[in-house]
């Protein structure tokens, strides 16, 4: 199989596919892909594990009414974990309901995506999202291998243009998505009441401290929460911050 290839899912949708190799440039990556660079990135990662049916509700609206609208309004990408699971599928539910047009990226560990068509190489293994567009399969064999192509990628992929992480959620995955992202000098943007991870990092920033990995997140100065049912302001948290160049 070649390096790059489009897959097709059940509905028609198509998307691109890049293999990509450990040793290879992030530049060679998005030029493969057709990618633009220098253009606002939005990193979503977290989880929906243990949500209540009102806490599910309000973070696919979330998704609808901010994420996707803001994505297609300053020309951001968009990049997850892109598997049929959790956040992820409510990002790509959110770009097909808003009918959106920017690029969503999904990176995942080759061995843990399963290709339409395709059968699962491990038990954990995951579909791709059938409304990404764009998908990158890195080495590895364990959820937490795509952690640091995430983080990287989107640094080379804003290239100088502003950038940021909203945490949503999450389990122990999400606790080295923070750590990498917040390595590349991304801000990170935490949804309190949205439990498990999102809310031990909110506890943290109010100075109480139920994990230790919140310690360097929190020393790193780049975090901050808004409450899940806060959407006004987390769109504007995020539209400050995603167009903070582009209008300087």
């Amino acid at each position: 199989m070649e390096n790059r290839f489009d897959i097709q899912f059940e509905d028609g949708a198509v998307a691109a596919v890049l293999r990509a190799e450990a040793d290879r440039e992030l530049p060679l990556v998005l030029d493969q892909l057709g990618l633009v660079k220098k253009r606002p990135v939005l990193v979503v990662v977290g989880g929906a594990g243990k949500l209540s049916r009102e806490d599910q509700a309000q973070v696919r609206s979330l998704f609808v009414k901010v994420l996707a609208p803001l994505a297609e309004t300053l020309g951001a990408a968009v990049i997850d974990g892109g598997t049929d699971t959790g956040i992820m599928r409510m990002m790509g539910q959110a770009r097909r309901r808003t009918h959106g047009s920017f690029p969503l990226i999904g990176i995942a560990p080759e061995q843990m995506a399963i290709l339409p068509g395709g059968r699962a190489s491990h038990p954990d293994a995951a579909n791709l999202e059938p409304n990404h567009t764009h998908f990158v399969l890195v080495p590895g064999r364990y959820w937490g291998d795509e952690s640091a192509w995430i983080a990287r990628l989107a640094s080379a992929l804003s290239d100088g243009f502003p950038s940021l992480t909203v945490l949503i959620n999450g389990g122990e995955v999400t606790w080295s998505d923070a750590s990498h992202n917040v390595g590349q000098g991304r801000p990170l943007l935490v949804v309190a009441g949205s439990g498990r991870t999102a809310d031990a990092l909110a506890d943290a920033l109010a100075g109480k401290i139920t994990d230790e990995r919140a310690r360097k997140l929190v020393a790193s100065g780049l975090m901050q929460a808004v409450d899940l049912r806060s959407s006004e302001k987390l769109s504007c948290v995020i539209h400050e911050i995603l167009s903070s160049k582009i209008l300087s």
